[in-house]
């Protein structure tokens, strides 16, 4: 598979920085949305996190003709029954604000004790070239904590401590979160994927 270029399918910025570092080394131009500014927002109403991830892609792979990688996110906390899951990103609403999720989501936990606080973040990732599509999953396992914490980071990081670990993920060091995250996961075994076709 010789795959020169790449559009990320995504206008989060936080999101593209990550996979930017994740990706560099593949040695393949990594474009975003940004450089296409026609494109349209994607309505990510899938009901689950592969449908999101697979519909973004495929959408820009079809409107660019180049290869498209996204993504979607869900924080599935155990106590909640996995919620907010799909609607991570507008669990407080459709405009909601990083800040307003984590509040509602702290609300929510308010009387849950800490053992029964555990949760996941899990990351879809898909990508779509020449009509076929592949998708690779990341989960990354830890606990809600009942006060936010550090400030780096997006989205619920201040309040999730991941499983070994003393520091949120708003907390680790950038290198760090994205070498254990969900995301950071999904796009590794993307990553070694990629690197196992250009052997081929």
């Amino acid at each position: 598979m010789d795959i020169e270029s790449i559009v990320l399918a995504s206008r989060n910025e936080h999101k593209i920085e990550e996979l930017r570092a994740t990706l560099a080394p593949l040695g393949i131009e990594l474009k975003s949305t940004y450089d296409f500014p026609e494109l349209e927002e994607v309505e990510e109403d899938a009901d689950t996190l592969e449908g999101n991830a697979l519909k973004k892609a495929r959408y820009v792979h079809n409107q660019t003709g180049f290869p498209a990688l996204s993504d979607d996110t869900g924080l599935e906390v155990d106590a909640l029954n996995g919620r907010p899951g799909v609607f991570s990103a507008r669990y407080a609403g459709e405009n909601a604000s990083y800040q307003d999720n984590v509040d509602k989501l702290l609300d929510e936990l308010a009387d849950i004790p800490m053992e029964r606080r555990g949760a996941q973040f899990r990351t879809v990732a898909a990508f779509v070239t020449d009509g076929d599509s592949y998708t690779f999953e990341g989960v990354c396992r830890g606990v809600i904590i009942s006060e936010e914490r550090g400030s780096g980071g997006f989205g619920y990081d201040p309040v999730f401590l991941p499983a070994a670990y003393t520091e949120t993920f708003a907390e680790l060091e950038p290198t760090i979160k994205n070498k254990i995250s969900h995301r950071g996961k999904a796009i590794q075994k993307f990553y070694d994927w990629i690197e196992n076709k250009k052997q081929k």
